[in-house]
């Protein structure tokens, strides 16, 4: 050792070689060093790009999160709409259902719930094509009945019949009007059934009015009335005891009770499907707004050819 330094003497075939122990220390150490420096160097590089990696790894989660959280929200209002829409298709299905039961149609499962809403939901102009072509109002200015409809006395036999229509009270020759739009089936005398001079009246969806007694006709079979037009004048001929105006109500040939069709108007519109059973109001209801819509299409050109008809004036 020389001024504590330490020198190594190798001798091999080549010769005699001195390594001092200060030089070795001092490379190892750089190399340790400059190995550590690397390390440090490379892991810090590596802690950096971690930390980045796990930054934007955060941020896609907590977007993730964000959208996850945005999608179940939606979910669950959704949900929440869904079940108030199907609570209110229900509440609205049974109100449709009060609603046909009031206008005196059965509620069925064959049509769906629009066409059902269709039938039910009748608009001003429907309703009036309903009076148009079904037996509405009086024929004569109402001032009560003498004889109603079912079994009575008979006022001249004298005997227990049944009343195929009601008897309206009304003075000699009193104005006679069509109480639907139709064809005149019969006019004339009718001596067989003791009707005297008798008006047929048949009208569409398989309606008939008959009109008795009269005094005079003033239409003739085969004419097509509208209603309200005048078609004779109360009297008492036939099997009568007085002036009035015996008048009946059909439907395929079945008799139905006058006094409901004679009371059915705007304002009593839900009466006559409460009181009439004898009538499938739920079908002619709807037959009658189709065949309705229908002519309406007809009569009204669709908007292509307005612009044609226009562009050829």
């Amino acid at each position: 050792m020389h001024h504590k330094k330490f020198t190594v003497t190798i001798h091999d075939l080549n010769g005699v070689k001195q390594f001092s122990l200060h030089q070795i220390i001092k490379k190892v150490v750089m190399y340790i060093a400059a190995g550590t420096v690397l390390l440090i160097t490379v892991g810090v590089i590596f802690i950096v790009f971690l930390n980045a990696s796990m930054d934007e790894i955060d941020k896609k989660k907590c977007e993730l999160e964000e959208h996850n959280e945005a999608l179940r929200q939606s979910i669950v209002e959704a949900e929440v709409d869904l079940a108030a829409k199907h609570e209110e298709l229900t509440v609205a299905s049974d109100r449709l259902d009060d609603i046909e039961i009031l206008i005196g149609l059965s509620p069925d499962d064959e049509h769906s719930l629009l066409e059902r809403v269709e039938i039910a939901k009748l608009t001003s102009e429907q309703r009036n094509a309903l009076f148009k072509h079904i037996p509405s109002g009086s024929p004569v200015t109402y001032k009560g009945i003498t004889s109603k409809y079912g079994y009575r006395i008979h006022p001249t036999v004298h005997r227990r019949e049944f009343h195929r229509g009601s008897d309206l009270r009304a003075a000699m020759r009193t104005e006679i009007h069509a109480t639907a739009d139709g064809v005149i089936e019969y006019a004339g005398n009718h001596k067989a059934s003791g009707y005297g001079r008798l008006i047929i009246l048949d009208h569409n969806y398989g309606f008939k009015t008959y009109y008795g007694h009269l005094n005079k006709i003033t239409v003739k079979s085969g004419q097509y009335v509208k209603k309200g037009e005048l078609i004779g004048l109360t009297g008492n001929s036939g099997m009568s005891n007085g002036p009035h105006l015996h008048y009946e109500v059909r439907f395929i040939q079945r008799v139905l009770n006058p006094y409901w069709f004679i009371k059915w108007d705007m304002e009593n519109y839900k009466t006559i499907f409460e009181k009439e059973t004898k009538v499938p109001w739920q079908s002619l209801v709807a037959t009658i707004t189709r065949d309705h819509n229908l002519q309406k299409q007809i009569q009204t050109p669709p908007s292509s050819q307005l612009a044609l008809l226009s562009k050829a004036k």
